[in-house]
């Protein structure tokens, strides 16, 4: 594993892939918890069997894969359901990233994990060393979700509600990417992290 793992994180529509995106043109390896949550459900997985044993076999489309937008529905519009969800998911989805990051070339490695405030945060992932949080304000997001994913303003809503408050991320912050301008002003941003990163990775420090 690099000395040096960095956690990625922010709210639903923040532009958390466009930074996730800028690390990997610099050259760093990126780890998406999004595609490890679609690795760990794959059909045979044993996440598949514990979702379909505790939501029933209608949370498959007809390939027997997980019907993702029919989970995401359900979760969003359930916290008791969202958060059975993420009982089955969120420790295997710790392994995943944990085994990518120590597969990692170069100076540092960067993890993206969306939920890393409702997944514990630092308890629940101790090998991380700095957290990068994607900021943006409500009616920003708000805007991108209307545009990006076709959904209605009630959704958008719900989806911004069910993640954890905006002040929480800010909380876990060793550093910010205001991610209110241009994707040149997030690539920017995030060139001046990367030079810190590599300078703190040279020198063995985290702080």
């Amino acid at each position: 594993m690099a000395d040096l793992v960095v956690a990625l994180t922010g709210g639903v529509a923040s532009g958390k892939s466009e930074a996730s995106r800028a690390f990997e043109a610099l050259g760093i390896a990126v780890a998406d918890a999004d595609v490890a949550a679609r690795a760990v459900v794959e059909p045979g997985e044993p996440a598949l069997a514990e979702i379909v044993a505790h939501f029933g076999p209608e949370v498959l489309d007809a390939d027997g894969r997980l019907d993702r937008p029919a989970m995401r529905r359900r979760v969003f519009a359930d916290a008791h359901a969202r958060a059975a969800l993420e009982v089955i998911l969120h420790p295997r989805i710790r392994t995943w990233l944990r085994a990518a990051a120590e597969a990692a070339p170069g100076p540092y490695a960067v993890v993206a994990i969306p939920l890393l405030t409702e997944a514990g945060g630092r308890a629940s992932y101790p090998w991380l060393r700095r957290i990068v949080v994607v900021d943006v304000s409500t009616g920003t997001q708000t805007r991108r979700l209307l545009a990006r994913d076709g959904v209605d303003a009630d959704l958008a809503a719900r989806m911004i509600a069910a993640q954890a408050p905006r002040r929480q991320r800010l909380a876990l912050a060793d550093d910010l990417l205001i991610n209110d301008g241009s994707r040149e002003d997030l690539a920017a941003a995030v060139a001046r992290l990367d030079a810190r990163y590599r300078a703190m990775a040279e020198a063995g420090s985290v702080a």
